[in-house]
């Protein structure tokens, strides 16, 4: 038997109607996105209509490259297909590759997106964003707000793709987080601890 948390359930779409209502500047934070969740983030960006996408970095995050680079076939595939849903949403697209990333490939596949390297500062309607795959990218950098994923580390002034779909509001700078649907991290690869 499947047991559904439908309070997070509904939680989750209040927030995404209170961001899809706004008429505020959207800028949408994603991070370590495994290939099963991307119908997910389209029907998030599809309700939602983000001005800005940030990815932080393994696109195709259930591919390890850097551990099996002879899954770069399955790779590009599957970056394909994300950069399709992230290009044609209407939004102005930057990307910060991550660990498991192949840049090459990325620069080939990506048309309409922005590639920024890690520690990059980018400046939208007066935030300065620090951009990096992981928190050692950011952390020392002077900004307003730091963008990462790569694991589960917490940082002053930082928002961890990880953790949640992020979305920043703009001028109010009010911060609305969304949870990754479940399993999102067991398709990461990450090994979670039970019955704690």
């Amino acid at each position: 038997m499947i047991s559904l948390n439908i309070s997070r359930f509904f939680r989750r779409g209040k927030r995404l109607d209170e961001i899809a209502e706004s008429r505020e500047i959207k800028i949408m934070h994603i991070s370590d996105t495994p290939d099963n969740i991307y119908p997910f983030l389209l029907n998030i960006i599809e309700r939602t209509k983000p001005n800005y996408i940030i990815h932080t970095g393994d696109l195709v995050d259930n591919i390890k490259l850097e551990r099996k680079p002879e899954l770069k076939d399955r790779y590009r595939k599957s970056l394909e297909s994300i950069l399709h849903i992230l290009e044609n949403s209407g939004a102005q697209v930057y990307i910060v590759p991550g660990n498991e990333d192949d840049e090459d490939i990325l620069k080939e596949v990506a048309k309409n997106s922005k590639i920024l390297f890690p520690g990059s500062i980018l400046e939208i309607e007066g935030l300065k964003l620090a951009l990096g795959h992981e928190f050692r990218d950011v952390i020392k950098i002077d900004a307003d707000l730091k963008l990462y994923g790569h694991n589960f580390k917490v940082i002053l002034k930082g928002l961890n793709g990880v953790l949640n779909v992020n979305f920043i509001l703009l001028p109010s700078r009010k911060i609305v987080k969304i949870k990754y649907p479940d399993g999102t991290n067991f398709e990461r690869g990450y090994k979670m601890m039970r019955g704690l």
